[in-house]
């Protein structure tokens, strides 16, 4: 029987960094796979000798990037986009697969002209996070962007992307609305806040 993917937790205290050695790998089994992900049957064994049985998805290794760009006149650059997960329109920051043989920066840069038309002279890393961590091996990494250059690259989408014009003085409204849902672009946008509040980003 397969058992949800989080293993059962103990209140510890917070001076603990770090958890006990991951878990030994008995066995490692392809059950299925497809252009972007390779689904994998995993026995494991814990340092308590409870064995259990775990399910994992893998991409492509290289992680991706998206980006929160910020124009001269202080507005946050979105697109408005087809989500197939959800089979609907969704809003949020500029995304994608890093490339091989790019940086991360290289490839914010990348899909910033190919998604919104602007490339970027300057991009801070705000954040590497993961994504569905009990299932998935993927990593992002969110990225700020000034010092926009109008630039576009043809891009891999089915459709013309909308791209969406957000102050960023009314980032709070933001997260009101209905189709500004996705987890990462929630994140993104909240550490991009945090990082302007430090006062860094005018350094």
């Amino acid at each position: 029987m397969i058992k949800h993917n989080c293993h059962d937790s103990k209140i510890t205290p917070m001076t603990q960094k770090k958890h006990p050695t991951p878990p030994q790998i008995i066995s490692n089994d392809v059950v299925a796979k497809s252009r972007l992900f390779t689904v994998e049957s995993l026995e494991l064994k814990f340092s308590n000798n409870e064995e259990r049985q775990y399910e994992r998805i893998r991409g492509g290794g290289r992680g991706a990037v998206m980006i929160v760009p910020i124009t001269a006149d202080n507005e946050m650059l979105l697109v408005r986009e087809y989500c197939a997960g959800t089979n609907d329109y969704q809003l949020g920051f500029p995304k994608g697969l890093i490339d091989p043989g790019e940086t991360p920066q290289q490839a914010a840069n990348r899909e910033l002209k190919e998604e919104v038309g602007f490339g970027a002279e300057f991009f801070e890393p705000l954040k590497v996070v993961s994504m569905a961590p009990s299932y998935f091996n993927a990593t992002m990494h969110i990225l700020f962007a000034k010092q926009l250059y109008p630039q576009t690259l043809p891009g891999d989408e089915p459709e013309p992307l909308v791209v969406v014009k957000w102050p960023l003085t009314d980032w709070q409204s933001l997260l009101e609305q209905e189709d500004f849902t996705e987890a990462r672009s929630v994140a993104a946008l909240l550490l991009l806040n945090k990082y302007l509040a430090s006062g860094a980003a005018n350094e």
